[in-house]
């Protein structure tokens, strides 16, 4: 190389960095103006909104109104108290602007925003589709977060402010497919392959009607199993408005409304469902021009955009990288080394998800309630449902797609046949669900539909259509919700709650049986296999603290479970059990530590064992640390009990991993709950403000300062 060329590469590559440096510092003082200019309005804004917050003696908030509106801006304010960095962080992702404050990493999801038309949706039906109501809840929600934003500048990130109601509808569009598995088919349609998820997609729901209670009380148990920190970690509150908004649940980050929890008259718990609701498509591309493809015989143009990705170097110099978007007839495009795909999915442009669950917060009675689910907005979820008057009833919710008959909509489906490209979605008539079985008993642990209550009361398979595409799994939750509920015709308060605690994996589970063919493998001449084998002998197939051979079984059988589970390649049986005994031995000194020896949850100071494991209803996901040991960081975090008694009285109480203060470390409430949640205790839900009186700890209105009030 010339000392000519090597100048003219190092002026080039100066040119270039100078180029950046300018971008990244207009792009930095852009952002910064648009806060300074703005926050004189967010407080002005705030000053529409009149509402207490009182937090009860457990840190959590307690939000009273006159209108909706005004509790929505209170629970907007009183959640980024406590979290207002995940709010943040959620709003950045949803607006695919995630990535100016995360760098490179986060710059995957903030091209799918794009890919999936996420703004352009919202941009178009906001007005549209979402009743006047419903947006002035969304955008007093915006106004309680961006006041905190405003009274905290030092936390705020650039263009981060303000929060407005159309990033709550845009949340709902952008999270709600990817709790059926639409971020697991991106990912392998475009890496051609399938990775472990190490995140829980599980959850228990349990109710019983008066004919199964031993006391005549009608209970629903809540309890979805979700990350302990995070855009899905829950959060709990009790909301009250003057208009009938009543509700006590878990909320997310980002959203005014409770996704699960109850009301005075009803209550529900989700639990993550699988049906197909996905839909991949190889296109056929013009040999000579590549962005044609085959349709009816035809080439079509496809639809071109470009996505600007604002990356984050170092300090407030940011990366603008534009992406290509293309978009087929059929959906989003993915171009890719095997080909390009294009995918179809329930959900695409409907935003009217938060909608649906505000209707389903205020409804009164089941035929309310069944009202909001006939809007069909929300495109998966199984909902478990009880009520005041004794209604208990199953629905396996679904935005299923109208499909023709006699293709393979499992597969890879051929992009050039217009008839394949479905428009519609089956009726609400048409979604399984079970009302009122005599035996008073239904259930979900992501499981099949098939198996949600006694064999008598199920529903069958042969009243739904194939192209639903329902999954026929039995979990081991399910499974011990069959062998506990459902094999107690006359369950107490006591049980019900007992039950859901259970810490055993079922003799039918996948666990279990690969622990059998364990025992099985020829073990001569290896003395490590032959002394593993002999403790897996002993196991009481149980997940309890003291239990010495639970570590064994569990850390040697789940990888191989869940490799079966995910469809991903073989784990060989004979590795797995010799690298768990290795493992324990190293770290342990011995093969059979107490399980809660391994098993612990921490949180700042606190380090305790903890019951419970993967897949058993006492759900406890962790994740090896180097010494060993197993942290929990996902799994049971708010649970909820609800009963009305044989009059209709309303009680119930909760419990979080942690407390309500998720990230502030300094606060009383950051693991105030986590003793009794190790214990498997609870604590009580002061639904009503008479109920409250005498555990409250702190009383005021949003800005008292800064408003003035």
């Amino acid at each position: 190389m010339t000392r000519r060329s090597i100048t003219f590469r190092l002026l080039r590559a100066l040119l270039v960095l100078l180029a950046l440096t300018v971008t990244a510092l207009l792009t930095a003082s852009f952002w910064q103006q648009r806060e300074r200019v703005s926050t004189a309005e967010l407080v002005e804004r705030a000053k529409a909104h009149d509402v207490r917050i009182v937090r009860d003696s457990w840190g959590v908030p307690h939000i009273f109104g006159a209108k909706d509106s005004d509790v929505a801006f209170g629970i907007g304010y009183a959640h980024a108290e406590d979290d207002y960095a995940t709010i943040q962080d959620v709003t950045l992702a949803i607006r695919g602007r995630l990535a100016m404050s995360k760098g490179s990493e986060a710059a995957p999801g903030d091209y799918v925003v794009s890919l999936l038309n996420i703004w352009p949706s919202v941009e178009q039906r906001y007005l549209r589709d979402l009743p006047e109501d419903v947006r002035a809840v969304m955008e007093a929600y915006a106004d309680g977060v961006n006041l905190y934003g405003a009274e905290h500048p030092d936390q705020v990130a650039p263009s981060a402010l303000p929060f407005t109601g159309q990033d709550v509808a845009a949340g709902f569009l952008f999270k709600m497919p990817f709790f059926y598995g639409l971020d697991k088919t991106l990912k392998q349609v475009f890496e051609g392959k399938a990775e472990l998820v190490k995140t829980p997609t599980g959850s228990n729901g349990v109710a019983v009607a008066p004919v199964r209670s031993s006391d005549g009380a009608t209970r629903l148990l809540v309890n979805s199993h979700q990350p302990y920190t995070g855009a899905v970690a829950w959060y709990e509150a009790v909301l009250e408005s003057d208009e009938g908004w009543h509700v006590a649940g878990g909320f997310f980050p980002g959203s005014p409304f409770m996704l699960h929890g109850h009301n005075e008259h009803l209550g529900w718990a989700n639990t993550v469902n699988a049906p197909d609701l996905v839909d991949v498509y190889q296109l056929t591309i013009n040999p000579d021009n590549p962005d044609q493809y085959r349709l009816d015989g035809q080439w079509r143009d496809l639809e071109q955009s470009t996505a600007w990705l604002w990356v984050k170097l170092w300090g407030p110099l940011l990366l603008p990288v534009p992406q290509t978007v293309y978009r087929s007839e059929h959906g989003p495009v993915l171009r890719t080394e095997q080909g390009d795909f294009a995918i179809r999915y329930a959900g695409m442009d409907e935003i009217r998800g938060g909608l649906q669950v505000y209707r389903l917060n205020k409804a009164r009675n089941l035929q309310e309630w069944q009202a909001a689910m006939a809007l069909q907005a929300v495109p998966a979820l199984n909902y478990i449902y009880a009520d005041e008057r004794g209604n208990i009833g199953y629905v396996y919710n679904g935005m299923f797609p109208d499909r023709q008959a006699g293709s393979d909509w499992r597969g890879t489906l051929p992009g050039d046949r217009s008839e394949l490209i479905w428009t519609g979605y089956l009726p609400p008539e048409r979604t399984p669900q079970l009302w009122n079985p005599p035996s008073g008993l239904v259930f979900n642990a992501n499981a099949t539909p098939f198996h949600a209550s006694e064999p008598q009361d199920d529903l069958q398979p042969a009243d739904f259509a194939p192209s639903m595409g329902m999954q026929t799994n039995m979990t081991n939750r399910a499974q011990r919700l069959q062998e506990t509920y459902g094999a107690d015709r006359s369950i107490s308060r006591d049980e019900f709650r007992t039950y859901k605690y259970d810490l055993t994996y079922s003799e039918r589970s996948a666990l279990v049986a690969t622990v059998q063919q364990m025992l099985a493998l020829d073990a001569q001449d290896d003395a490590v296999l032959q002394a593993a084998q002999a403790q897996l002998q002993q196991w009481d197939q149980r997940s309890d603290r003291p239990n010495r051979i639970g570590a064994l079984a569990v850390l040697a059988a789940m990888p191989v479970v869940r490799a079966s589970e995910q469809q991903l390649p073989a784990v060989d049986l004979r590795e797995s059990l010799l690298k768990a005994a290795a493992n324990l031995q190293q770290h342990f000194g011995r093969l059979d530590p107490e399980w809660g020896e391994v098993n612990r949850i921490m949180r700042g100071k606190e380090d305790l064992a903890i019951d419970g494991s993967y897949d058993t209803l006492r759900s406890v996901w962790g994740e090896e640390q180097p010494d060993g040991r197993l942290k929990a960081v996902a799994g049971d975090t708010y649970i909820l009990f609800v009963e009305w008694d044989k009059q209709g009285h309303l009680s119930s109480d909760s419990i979080h991993q942690f407390g309500s203060a998720t990230l502030d470390p300094a606060s009383p409430h950051y693991a105030d709950q986590l003793p009794l949640f190790v214990e498997k205790k609870t604590k009580p839900v002061w639904f009503t403000e008479a109920q409250l009186a005498g555990h409250i700890e702190r009383e005021y209105r949003p800005g008292e300062v800064t408003l003035g009030k």
